[in-house]
């Protein structure tokens, strides 16, 4: 198996490392001085419209964006060194359009949808989030209570959200929803396109994450969404869901490798530099052992990606793949991070530097879309399944 990329894939990746490397590290030191000064890891206005301009300019956008839509369709593959390129850095952010939400919706929209919600979506005109967990069903969305009821044309959804990124700025969410409660994630969850002004959509509170994140909870309350905004098929709303989960996964598993990658080439730069009772750090055993230890659990981490990227652009069912790189990765990046963070002694502590913003990211990620137990329970599950 040939893990090179085409040369165009590299020509990209390379383009987007150049972009992060010129454009959006050199911003972390005020995006780190807003956040010690309690104003958030935000860019200023100035800055997003810079790094928004200066990417669209270099035609950065909509990278793995069906092309009828104005997007360049690169492969998961090609996304990988995308991804992990723009994990290097702690300045917050994306590439226009997220790629978990594009991928679902391109794989499911309909004539209608396409024009009114992904050629925005993909131009960068619009923001999205969505509502998979609830108050007690998180990594299981199986045990999903919000309903969606048909009243005539329109549809009738009750229940409530929690923990949705961009919740509060997002001109759409998409929301899933119980509409067989017999069958479940058996053929009884559906997606719903609602729109932020939609009769019954409330944000109800943000919640402070670790790291300067915010996520929102969210209510539906007789809300009502026109039939139209089903997105997919009625019923079978899991399975895209599982794609969106899926290049989530991936997504992060990439942004891991990058972080530890920026982590592993600091300890690299700082250990020759400090010296500690007559030697510098360089020559010190365990400070060796953490630099080769991350060379090594890197070099693993993104082999195990594009292969599962490579199976995903064949076709075929990565989930097995999915749970073992967002598991091995994310793990991996944080003891690199912490590694880097005790090489630096006191001044791997401060607010200051990257590493701290780093760590707290990968703290989240090693949460989100699935804790790292529960996929190794899956892939455990999986395995003894098949010897059953």
């Amino acid at each position: 198996m040939n893990f090179d990329l085409d040369e165009d894939h590299r020509m990209v990746a390379d383009l987007v490392r150049r972009f992060v490397d010129d454009e959006l590290i050199p911003l972390e030191g005020a995006v780190l001085a807003r956040d010690i000064a309690g104003d958030g890891l935000e860019l200023s206005a100035e800055e997003r419209e810079r790094v928004e301009r200066v990417s669209r300019e270099l035609g950065l956008w909509g990278l793995d964006a069906p092309e009828n839509v104005g997007g360049h369709d690169l492969p998961a593959v090609a996304m990988v060194a995308v991804n992990e390129a723009l994990g290097r850095t702690i300045v917050p952010f994306t590439l226009p359009p997220d790629s978990p939400n594009l991928r679902m919706m391109a794989a499911t929209v309909n004539d209608r949808q396409r024009e009114a919600y992904l050629a925005p979506y993909v131009r960068g005109e619009t923001i999205s989030a969505i509502g998979i967990s609830e108050p007690g069903a998180g990594a299981d969305p199986a045990g999903m209570k919000t309903t969606a009821v048909r009243d005539g044309d329109d549809w009738i959804l009750n229940g409530r959200k929690i923990w949705i990124t961009k919740a509060a700025r997002a001109d759409f969410t998409i929301v899933m929803a119980v509409t067989d409660k017999e069958k479940g994630a058996r053929g009884g969850m559906s997606a719903f396109l609602v729109d932020k002004d939609a009769p019954g959509f409330h944000v109800v509170r943000p919640i402070p994450m670790i790291g300067g994140e915010t996520t929102y909870e969210v209510a539906l309350d007789d809300c009502r969404v026109p039939g139209w905004k089903l997105l997919g098929t009625e019923g079978q709303g899991f399975a895209p869901m599982q794609l969106r989960l899926s290049t989530r996964r991936s997504e992060m598993a990439a942004n891991a490798i990058g972080m530890a990658q920026r982590a592993m080439e600091m300890m690299i730069d700082y250990a020759p530099q400090r010296t500690t009772f007559g030697k510098p750090l360089s020559e010190r055993q365990t400070i060796q052992n953490w630099i080769a230890e991350a060379a090594i659990g890197i070099h693993a981490a993104r082999l195990m990606t594009y292969d599962c990227a490579w199976k995903l652009d064949q076709g075929r069912d990565v989930r097995n793949e999915v749970s073992m790189i967002k598991s091995y990765a994310l793990e991996m990046a944080w003891t690199v991070l912490d590694h880097a963070m005790q090489c630096f002694g006191a001044m791997g502590m401060t607010r200051e530097m990257p590493l701290q913003q780093m760590a707290a990211r990968i703290r989240l990620m090693r949460i989100y879309d699935g804790p790292t137990e529960i996929h190794n329970w899956v892939v455990a599950r999986n395995l003894l399944g098949t010897r059953a």
